[in-house]
């Protein structure tokens, strides 16, 4: 590449010049490529260690001229390839031209500035990426995929110095983190250690120290586990190591992590030596930081934050915290936990302005809202900038629909109705909703069910809500009411005392952020549900089996009214997240959602439990519940050591502790008793549940200790949970139907859920919701390749009955393909990611790879190696297993066409070499005429009430039936020439080589003999009948030869053949001959496209194709048979795996064809 010039003042120091002339010189570094002594090997030792290679490159070209001393380098190359194209262009362009200058600074600035012209006309086609990159990091991506052979769209993220530890032995290099590998690369005095690891193989990240290795990083995959220590910043590299092999289970778990979105915010300041991909992913942690801590949607993108003070008026105190600024919000949160919390959307925001400021409040600004709030900051450093930065969003932000509704009738409305009829109006009339699942006329519209069911509640109970009601209005009174309400420890007391009933709804809506996504799509769920109902699908016909099983002891659920409004918003939410559809227990959740919510804001609780608060728990695996369960068991032996051992003999901990989790407890607890459980799921989130299942835990282990098998535990869990009792209930209590199956003579004792609670907080409150996520990310490594693990066994178990491979092949042939799966989805490709992946299909069926793909792994792992003919093989081969042509194959199809090459018999090889040179699709046009014809018989009879009848015919007509060698169509010349072609093509490595060349000529000239007497009997026989025929019924003369032959049409061929050849009079020895001259005229190479094989002597090279002649698979194979030597090479059984090995050795990533130089890495798979 051209650099801009730069000042040499040693030209020859670590350097040796290769060519010169008067004005350049092209210089090679020591220690690259071979000789070099001991001075390059010291030199290629120290451009490792201190990164120098990164900066210089092995090859450049210097400026000089004859006065001067100093030297400019104007350009530099990683291969001698590239340095020469560089040099060659001088000679060519410049060396002619600055010949003719007289001076030696005239020469100078000349190439000085040509140079410069031609980086500045290059730097103009440069992507943006790359222009943000620094020199220094550019140069260390090239020289990532010239060690490692990556393509082009593998991108560099960062690169660190470090030690790798091989037999407890440190290796200083470097590390390379790319977006889907993790790569290492050292030469240390003359030994070379390359390591390359897909970040989808990881099975294990920790950071830890020891004695062995010191500060170090262990990455674990199924084989083996990788020691990187002696890092400049351990804690930036392992987070970024984390979020890499993040975004590589999520690519295992869906295809949308293969579009990741890349429209991240950019720091103004240009970072040294950091990628703008890095910094994207920075964006991308700071980010799913910031939604998570406040509660944002999955768009929000955070545009700065900065340290200030909040005025609490309810505290008379200035609050030291942060201030976030947002597309949407504007949020604050104290320094000290659960002091202070604020969420300001922007679409409440009126004003926006600097107050004075004094010493005592430095930099103010105030911010008021439409509910009559002031927000006052304060030690604001860059308070300009930022008030510019709000106004610049508020411009940007809608006016809402409902600026002057209460917070109370938002939710109690359907925003896009709330803005169109006043509240004081009546209800539309019916006509205007007629024909509509959905409209404001509905009960549930307006209100939960369990207002529409509400019963009388006892004078006690009745108090006790009321005096909570009052306690909340104090606290609403003090620190506001809605989104903009100051959250703080008062409010987490309140909540841990039960919120009441009438509230419910609202602070549900309020703490999870489901209000701010339902006001920012207002009408949205009605839209959704116009278009789901009615549709059927697999996830509608589960929600109906579902339906009735949804609290079927509560009253809201025993009549269609309550039903009909469960079956709504779960029918809309598959609708909106195909990916997930319905999952078992979405039911149970999503009916206490209805007790209290209306239908719109029980759909955006859902929403948001779904797609935020519970990630990935109700998917099709339930991936985010078995990860949780994976980390309440590591909370168990940390908390719970003793138990943790006894309960991992018995196997109880994975088996309870998934229903607690999918249904937040509501399943295994009477309602009354779970819901005060979801009431602070909503405003802590998932610890609360792990504190709460910790606490049960605890106060059974004495219990549980004492327990000899799984059965007898689960008992005692199940009585306990069934006995939490809420005893400050306003209805009656419901009676829990688990609780009544499993009563027994002695129930135990009430236990009071505030006490669980208070208890739960007491012993287990030291967790942190920080901490939790860590562990997550821990456990969803060992989970996610477990699955993965598990769908490999279960398509090896499916597939050992339909091929002849071992358990052993079968697995390390899923591996191969799963690999060349992911790299054509981040590698790019003809088709997307989710094309390629359908989570919804059988395992065997999921993973699906393209013709180029197919293309590399039948070179691979083929037992027909053909030459430059291979990819027309594979081609064909590729087509005739995609029976629904829609350019992918799946595992099971790939499986069954390298069986059929490697484990069938002779018949079975050649029967697929045959159907390989037929055209794809002849069999499908005669199975389309056949189920025409069906169809045709079927509208002919469509009068007669037994219909049954013929649709049985229908579909058995269109029943795979097993192929036979008759079935097969007849072969036409052409096609015949291409199978010899291909014959040809398959001997050339073979030890027989000549003698197999000698018996397909022998076989070739045969068949096409066969061929041509054949040609004569069809012709003969249309012309002029015999008299055999003659006695024959008459029958219509055929138009067009037939695609498949009767079996008496073959024995009238047989015979007129045998009388022919006795009409000929010639022996063996007279064919022996002839196939000899065959076999020398015709080799490998000389088989063209406008080739004929000729017979007789009838037709030559270059003569037009013969459109009669045709030979069936029985002649082929009875000729083949004639040979010994074509026998026992198809009767030879193939070794894959030593194709297997060789594939594996070179990596399981794609290589590009790299330029060739004197210096070659060895590269070490992994």
């Amino acid at each position: 590449m051209w650099i801009s010039p730069e000042e040499v003042l040693l030209a020859n120091a670590l350097w040796v010049s290769e060519r010169a002339n008067p004005f350049f010189i092209l210089q090679r570094r020591k220690g690259h490529g071979r000789g070099g002594g001991i001075t390059g090997l010291l030199v290629g030792t120290l451009d490792v260690v201190l990164d120098s290679s990164a900066r210089v490159a092995p090859y450049r070209i210097l400026l000089q001229t004859a006065d001067s001393q100093i030297y400019w380098s104007i350009a530099c190359g990683s291969s001698r390839k590239e340095i020469t194209q560089h040099w060659d262009w001088l000679e060519t362009n410049l060396l002619q031209t600055i010949s003719i200058f007289d001076n030696d600074e005239d020469i100078t600035t000349f190439v000085k500035g040509k140079i410069s012209g031609i980086i500045a006309e290059e730097n103009k086609w440069k992507q943006a990426e790359e222009e943000e990159d620094s020199g220094k990091f550019r140069e260390a991506e090239l020289k990532m995929r010239k060690l490692f052979g990556m393509p082009e769209e593998e991108k560099l993220v960062n690169y660190y110095s470090c030690s790798y530890w091989k037999s407890r032995v440190p290796r200083q290099g470097w590390m390379y983190l790319t977006v889907n590998h993790l790569c290492f690369y050292s030469f240390l005095l003359g030994k070379e250690v390359t390591l390359v690891v897909q970040w989808t193989d990881v099975t294990q990240l920790e950071k830890n120290a020891t004695l062995l290795f010191p500060e170090s990083v262990c990455v674990s995959t199924r084989h083996t586990e990788h020691f990187f220590s002696m890092f400049l910043n351990i804690n930036d590299t392992f987070k970024l190591m984390e979020q890499l092999a993040n975004i590589a289970m999520r690519q295992l778990l869906d295809n949308e992590a293969f579009a990741a979105d890349r429209s991240l915010p950019k720091p103004c300041k240009t970072l040294k030596n950091v990628s703008a991909l890095k910094r994207d992913l920075d964006a991308r942690a700071k980010n799913e930081r910031y939604r998570a801590m406040f509660r944002l949607t999955q768009d929000e993108r955070l545009d700065g934050h900065t340290d200030c003070t909040l005025w609490t008026p309810f505290a008379k105190m200035h609050v030291v915290g942060q201030l976030f600024i947002s597309n949407n919000y504007i949020c604050f949160n104290s320094k000290e936990e659960e002091l202070c919390q604020l969420i300001i959307p922007l679409r409440e925001v009126t004003i926006v302005e600097k107050a004075d400021s004094s010493s005592v409040l430095p930099c103010p600004v105030s911010i008021s809202t439409k509910n009559k709030m002031n927000f006052l900051f304060a030690n604001l450093k860059d308070r300009d900038f930022l008030v510019q930065r709000i106004s610049d969003f508020l411009q940007r932000t809608p006016d809402s629909a409902c600026s002057d509704i209460s917070p109370l009738s938002v939710i109690g409305h359907s925003v896009c109705h709330a803005s169109s009829l006043p509240s004081s109006c009546p209800a539309a009339p019916d006509s205007a909703h007629r024909g509509r699942q959905y409209h404001p006329g509905l009960p549930t519209a307006s209100q939960g069910l369990l207002h529409i069911y509400q019963r009388d509640a006892a004078d006690e109970a009745a108090a006790k809500e009321k005096m909570k009601e009052e306690a909340w209005n104090i606290h609403f009174f003090e620190f506001g009411r809605g989104v903009c309400m100051y959250r703080t420890s008062r409010t987490r007391e309140l909540v841990l005392n039960g919120i009441p009933e009438r509230l419910r709804g609202e602070l549900w809506l309020l703490f999870s952020g489901a209000q701010n996504e339902m006001a920012a799509h207002p009408g949205y769920y009605g839209d959704l549900v116009e278009r789901a109902m009615g549709l059927c699908s697999l996830a509608t016909e589960e929600i109906e089996r579902d339906l009735h099983r949804s609290m079927p002891e509560h009253r809201a659920f025993q009549n269609e009214t309550g039903i009909a409004a469960l079956r709504r918003v779960l029918t809309a939410y598959a609708h909106r997240n195909p990916g997930i559809g319905y999952c078992q227990a979405m039911n149970i959740v999503t009916s206490v959602l209805l007790l209290y919510c209306t239908e719109e804001e029980a759909f955006w609780l859902l929403v948001a439990l779904c797609e935020r608060m519970l990630p990935d728990y109700y998917n099709t695996r339930v991936v985010g519940a078995l990860v949780d369960q994976a980390v309440f068991e590591e909370l168990t032996r940390a908390f719970l050591p003793f138990l943790y051992e006894h309960m991992q003999e018995l196997g109880v901990i994975s088996t309870i502790s998934l229903s607690w989790f999918l249904t937040l407890f509501l399943s295994v607890m009477p309602f009354d008793s779970a819901v005060l459980l979801v009431d602070c799921f909503f405003y802590e989130g998932i610890k609360v549940i792990f504190q709460v299942a910790l606490a049960v835990l605890h106060d059974n282990m004495d219990a549980l200790l004492a327990c000899s098998d799984e059965g007898e535990a689960m008992t005692i869990l199940g009585r306990y949970l069934d006995n939490v009792v809420n005893k400050q209930t306003v209805a009656p209590p419901i009676p829990h139907l688990h609780a009544l199956l499993t009563s027994g003579d002695d129930p135990p004792p009430e236990i009071d859920v505030f006490d669980l609670i208070k208890s739960s907080y007491e012993k287990f409150g030291s967790l942190r919701s920080d901490v939790i996520e860590q562990m997550r990310f821990k456990q969803r490594l060992k989970v996610i390749q477990s699955l993965e693990d598990t769908a490999k066994r279960s398509v090896v178990r499916a597939m050992m009955t339909e091929s002849a491979f071992s358990i052993e092949e079968l697995e390390e042939l899923y591996c191969l393909f799963k690999a060349k799966h992911i790299m054509s989805c981040y590698w790019g490709s003809s088709s997307s990611a989710a094309e390629r992946h359908d989570p919804s299909l059988p395992y065997l069926e999921q993973y699906r790879i393209d013709p180029a793909q197919f293309a590399q792994l039948f070179a691979a792992l083929g037992a027909w190696r053909c030459g430059g003919h291979t990819p027309t093989l594979a081609g064909r081969l590729f087509r005739l297993l995609d029976r629904n042509k829609d350019g992918l194959i799946n595992f099971k199809e790939f499986i069954t066409g390298l069986s059929g090459m490697y484990h069938g018999d002779m018949t079975e090889k050649l029967k697929l070499l045959y159907k390989l040179h037929l055209p794809p699709g002849n069999r499908q046009v005669l199975c389309v005429c056949v189920c025409a014809c069906v169809r045709a018989c079927v509208r002919a009879y469509e009068k007669v009430k037994d219909y049954r009848y013929y649709l049985r015919m229908w579909a058995k007509e269109k029943e795979p039936k097993r192929e036979t060698i008759k079935d097969l169509p007849r072969m036409n010349q052409e096609q015949f020439i291409e199978l010899c072609k291909t014959l040809y093509n398959m001997f050339s490595e073979e030890p027989q080589e000549q003698q197999l060349y000698h018996a397909i000529a022998t076989v070739a000239s045969l068949l096409l003999r066969i061929g041509e007497v054949g040609k004569k009997f069809t012709n003969n026989s249309s012309k002029k009948p015999t008299a055999a025929a003659a006695a024959e019924p008459p029958a219509a003369e055929p138009q067009r030869e037939p695609s498949g032959e009767a079996a008496s049409d073959e024995s009238q061929v047989c015979r007129a053949l045998a009388d022919a050849q006795l009409d000929e009079t010639k022996d063996d020895t007279s064919v022996s001959s002839y196939s000899m001259v065959s076999a020398g005229s015709l080799q490998c190479e000389d088989i063209a496209d406008d080739t004929v094989l000729i017979g007789c002597g009838e037709q030559r090279r270059g003569s037009v194709l013969d459109g009669d002649w045709s030979i069936t698979f029985e002649q082929v194979l009875a000729s083949l048979l004639t040979e010994p030597v074509l026998v026992d090479y198809f009767e030879k059984k193939g070794d894959i795996q030593a194709k297997m090995a060789a594939c594996k050795a070179q990596r399981a990533v794609e290589r590009q064809t790299s330029s060739s130089s004197d210096h070659e890495l060895t590269q070490n798979s992994v």
